[in-house]
């Protein structure tokens, strides 16, 4: 069987356990079957953006056949619950290409939000890291994304309960984002922000973490085919934004 790892560039450097690895054309799902929802996404930032095109977002929601039916999420289950399907990647970061923008819109890539956090602070995160990786010293940036659920705390879910398997899927009390680009002398950087899943006030600086700190929540190592002494230090400290 082929090595997802060898195969797919985001995964160059690591990712965190899963059920199950979706390997798409352009970024990489590590899907929870228990939460009916990724446990974590990995990309590129528009790895093929060589191509010089760019197009409309296709807003192509739909189920991932790929995902067994009892595990999956479905459009029913997110109709009228008053969450958005809540990218992880976003589509704006993979638009370069029209089946490359489309599968961002696969519900394997979403995740119940608030609609106040999707829309405002979540947005306003993905938009700055788009800036980040156009600069003329980023050679590549890579983004994964994590849904957390805090133990001992309740858990809100969306669902159909007509649903042939009665399938209910758990909103996210906050979401991690770990962010790390390489630059053109080869140079890596990291930052890993925590955000609760409501609405939030404040600037982006006020929700870095120790991405040591995001591995326990989420449970699971980030970056971890990078040599430990390469980014011990910026795991352990966050740094300022950029």
């Amino acid at each position: 069987m082929n090595d997802p790892f060898q195969m797919q560039p985001e995964l160059r450097y690591g990712a965190p356990v899963c059920d199950q690895i979706l390997t798409g054309r352009y970024f990489t799902i590590g899907y929870s079957w228990y939460f009916r929802q990724s446990k974590w996404t990995l990309e590129i930032i528009n790895r093929n953006d060589y191509l010089l095109t760019d197009v409309d977002r296709r807003d192509h929601f739909r189920a991932d056949t790929r995902i067994p039916h009892r595990f999956r999420a479905s459009l029913d289950a997110y109709r009228g619950s008053g969450f958005d399907r809540g990218h992880l990647v976003a589509s704006a970061n993979q638009d370069t290409q029209e089946i490359q923008n489309s599968e961002t819109f696969l519900l394997s890539n979403m995740a119940p939000q608030v609609p106040n956090f999707n829309r405002r602070i979540w947005r306003e995160l993905e938009s700055k890291i788009r800036e980040l990786n156009a600069r003329e010293e980023t050679l590549e940036t890579y983004v994964l994304n994590c849904p957390v659920f805090y133990f001992g705390e309740a858990v809100e879910t969306i669902g159909d309960a007509d649903d042939e398997y009665g399938i209910y899927i758990p909103v996210p009390h906050a979401f991690v984002k770990s962010v790390l680009t390489e630059d053109i002398r080869g140079r890596l950087k990291l930052w890993t922000f925590e955000m609760k899943n409501q609405q939030l006030d404040g600037e982006l600086e006020d929700y870095l973490v120790k991405t040591y700190d995001a591995e326990q929540l989420v449970g699971g190592r980030f970056w971890d085919r990078i040599s430990g002494g390469d980014l011990h230090e910026q795991k352990k400290t966050p740094i300022d934004m950029w």
